[in-house]
């Protein structure tokens, strides 16, 4: 359960990385402007962010947010496991009823009267994918009158999650050989969660990603400039914009993070385990692969 709870807190993070260009997608995969408009006809929804085939982001008029999020795994029985955990999570912010009709299993709820925060939510299980729309309402109640347009949006959607650029077995950016020294590769998962960004974790949960972000190069240097929780060291081989940060007071402690720019895009490598490690608190090691996909960008 260790690895699919970190895998689910990555794809988030995922999803955060793949938001930061300031540029509104144009459609979304899993459910097209006209299907959106026929189940949620009281509310004018504009999609600000595609999230690279993961899921997408929409807003409404007043401030309305909606997620749509689509989770795939390695296989049935590890989907089944994530949904359990889901559907916990869930539960522990409303209550929850069974919703026939959409994949193998579904549950949605809306949050009480007096949540700090309003929110209508289903989460639906199907073969080794998993759906999970929210909706986060601006001053006023979630309720049956929302949630409704919300579980025909995700009769919808359920039938396009096979639409995602989510995969595992490979990856652009990470392989195999970049795990040694780092992973067990006797447990490990290479998983693609979009174009720009892979991950790679094993048994125990440790595990590595790239992300890759489009900025410029007066962004990525004043990253390199600012002061946080974490110690910096520049790493001038692989370019000037390039600093690795490690041995954080703040967030997991053991983890090590390069940053390298080229082209106008910028990477983050990432070595995250789960309890010290051998290359916890050092870039050394870690640059070597930062090194090889800062020859692909």
């Amino acid at each position: 359960m260790r690895i699919l709870d970190r895998l689910s807190c990555c794809l988030v993070l995922f999803l955060a990385i793949g938001a930061l260009p300031a540029r509104a997608a144009a459609t979304c995969p899993f459910i097209s402007a006209q299907e959106l408009a026929g189940a949620m006809p009281a509310l004018k929804w504009s999609l600000i962010s595609n999230q690279d085939g993961r899921g997408c982001i929409y807003q409404a008029g007043r401030g309305d947010t909606m997620m749509l999020t689509v989770f795939r795994n390695p296989d049935k029985d590890r989907a089944k496991e994530l949904y359990a955990t889901f559907v916990r999570t869930l539960g522990e912010r409303m209550p929850l009823s069974a919703v026939a009709g959409i994949g193998e299993d579904g549950q949605r709820g809306i949050t009480a009267a007096n949540a700090q925060r309003q929110e209508a939510s289903i989460v639906a299980l199907s073969g080794e994918y998993i759906l999970q729309i929210a909706v986060y309402p601006i001053a006023r109640r979630s309720d049956e009158a929302l949630l409704g347009p919300v579980t025909q949006l995700a009769r919808v959607a359920i039938g396009h999650m096979g639409r995602t650029s989510d995969r595992f077995g490979d990856c652009e950016w990470l392989m195999p050989a970049d795990a040694d020294g780092f992973l067990d590769k006797s447990t490990l998962q290479v998983q693609r969660t979009g174009a720009n960004s892979c991950m790679m974790f094993d048994g125990e949960a440790n595990t590595m990603t790239v992300a890759v972000i489009t900025t410029s190069r007066e962004t990525a240097v004043n990253m390199m400039k600012r002061l946080g929780p974490c110690q910096h060291v520049a790493i001038p081989e692989l370019g000037r914009e390039a600093f690795g940060e490690h041995s954080c007071t703040k967030g997991n402690g053991n983890a090590v993070n390069i940053f390298v720019w080229k082209n106008g895009r910028q990477a983050s490598i990432l070595f995250a385990p789960v309890k010290p490690h051998p290359e916890s608190g050092s870039v050394e090691h870690l640059k070597a692969v930062a090194a090889r996909v800062y020859g692909k960008l």
